[in-house]
């Protein structure tokens, strides 16, 4: 069975999914069958279309393009999209108190076990896991370079990075915390402004499609009333 579908997969697009899977957190399932899953669902849906639906013949293959991909989306693309706006919301909370930590005097790991005993949450979740590494013979950095490739958020592997490197070079890892928790002070700030950027917008698009044609409506309705009478 897995040579048949090793045939009809190609390695290289197995990997990415699996890099992605793997970044959705705890799944119980992995690429292939993903992969397995969504095809034998898609060819079920067009064999529903053809016998128990109308829809010509010629707009089924696309029907069933949109219902592959939209697949995709849902059980992949959308919760990656998910875990990385929730991750980068605990991103703030958990490294301040990471910071805070180290300045007791304490060093990387100790802080890390630490912060993660005091903050719940996937972020904490992750470097628990990055701890449990450690413990069966893994080194912090080599371990915290593994938690990179299961977590989807940019910002928080940047961090990542440059606490290793850091690390490595014997730089104030102290100095360098307090500069990741105002970068994601900040970001977090011109997000927040951005949100509000976009009230106005949706205010607009509300009042067009619902208060503006009431508003007629109030003062029209009279006048259609006399015109139909």
């Amino acid at each position: 069975m897995s040579n048949i579908l090793n045939r009809i997969y190609r390695s290289k697009d197995v990997s990415v999914l699996q890099d992605k899977i793997n970044m959705l957190g705890d799944t119980k399932f992995d690429a292939t069958r993903f992969m397995t899953r969504r095809l034998i669902i898609t060819v079920l849906f067009i064999f529903f279309l053809m016998l128990f639906t109308h829809i010509s013949y010629l707009l089924i293959p696309f029907i069933a393009i949109i219902f592959y991909l939209l697949y995709y989306y849902i059980f992949i693309t959308h919760p990656l999209n998910k875990r990385i706006k929730k991750l980068d919301r605990e991103a703030l909370y958990f490294f301040e108190i990471l910071a805070l930590t180290l300045e007791s005097g304490r060093n990387l790991q100790r802080s890390i076990e630490i912060t993660i005993n005091n903050v719940d949450g996937e972020l904490s979740s992750e470097f628990r896991k990055c701890l449990t590494e450690v413990m069966y013979g893994k080194s912090l950095l080599e371990a915290m370079n593994h938690m990179k490739k299961r977590i989807p958020s940019e910002t928080i592997n940047n961090i990542i990075l440059n606490i290793t490197q850091t690390n490595i070079f014997g730089n104030s890892i102290i100095d360098t915390m307090h500069s990741q928790v105002d970068y994601l002070r900040e970001k977090q700030t011109l997000e927040i402004k951005g949100e509000i950027n976009k009230i106005p917008n949706k205010i607009s698009i509300v009042s067009v499609l619902f208060i503006i044609p009431l508003i007629l409506l109030i003062v029209l309705g009279p006048i259609l009333i006399q015109f139909i009478s």
